[in-house]
């Protein structure tokens, strides 16, 4: 039996303001696969990926990540974990003022000791390791160009080099396409998904746009209103289950693919 990458158990998440964002959600991934997670605005699915990413931990039930109990870690196993997922997110989280390299290289800080980290800053460590990232994204030549003056999906080119370099077990995207247009967002979604398969990562991504979802997911999970709503093959996501998902929303992204 392979073991579950991640294995959640009647989860759920309540922030001291009353707010539930995740109700009694059960759901494995196991290693290498791609999951994509859909469904409306305010469903809870960006508080379901801190879960994933252990910056938020579970009000109740359990969260297991490979053999391991999050509830159970701390400190130095809580780091040693984290660096093991790494995280794409809608808005970069990049550092304009910086160059790409140290952008890039910001994917090995969990690595490395402070005072290798702090000489990075004025002479880059592990170019080579940055530079074959770039490579990998398509974008080699940007090396030293200063990150404020790259275009967005430039941008979320440099976040995914990051991940790259941060080597993770698990790729998760949140929202990874929300902030460009559809046609970029395309190439960027093909783009995680060659990342993923050619690296044997686990790929789970967070997505208002239906049809990525569809095009790029073997398996789609929707989510709504805190729970999960359905989980199946992607073939079997029908316009009734979208329908159903999305019911109440002034637009829907069922036909457009991209809201």
């Amino acid at each position: 039996m392979v073991p579950s990458m991640y294995r959640l158990r009647h989860v759920r998440k309540a922030f001291p303001d009353g707010t539930v964002a995740v109700e009694d959600v059960t759901l494995e991934i196991l290693p290498g696969e791609r999951v994509a997670v859909i469904g409306p605005s305010g469903a809870g699915k960006t508080t379901l990926f801190r879960l994933l990413n252990a910056t938020l931990r579970p009000t109740s039930g359990s969260l297991w990540f490979d053999a391991a109990d999050l509830e159970s870690l701390s400190g130095r196993r809580l780091r040693h974990l984290r660096r093991r997922i790494g995280t794409v997110y809608q808005q970069h989280n990049l550092v304009p003022q910086l160059r790409v390299i140290h952008n890039v290289l910001a994917g090995r800080l969990g690595r490395w000791s402070l005072p290798k980290a702090l000489f990075s800053l004025i002479s880059p460590q592990e170019r080579v390791i940055a530079l074959a990232a770039l490579e990998q994204v398509g974008i080699p030549e940007k090396l030293y160009a200063r990150t404020a003056h790259l275009s967005g999906g430039q941008q979320q080119r440099v976040a995914i080099a990051r991940v790259l370099v941060q080597d993770p077990d698990v790729i998760l995207a949140d929202e990874p396409v929300s902030s460009v247009d559809p046609t970029l967002g395309r190439t960027i979604m093909e783009l995680l998904v060659q990342l993923a398969e050619r690296h044997r990562k686990t790929l789970v991504a967070n997505l208002h746009a239906v049809s990525f979802a569809l095009d790029f997911f073997p398996r789609v999970v929707g989510f709504r209103q805190g729970r999960i709503a359905f989980d199946l093959p992607s073939a079997a996501v029908t316009d009734q289950v979208l329908a159903d998902l999305y019911a109440g929303m002034e637009s829907s992204p069922i036909l457009s693919g991209y809201p």
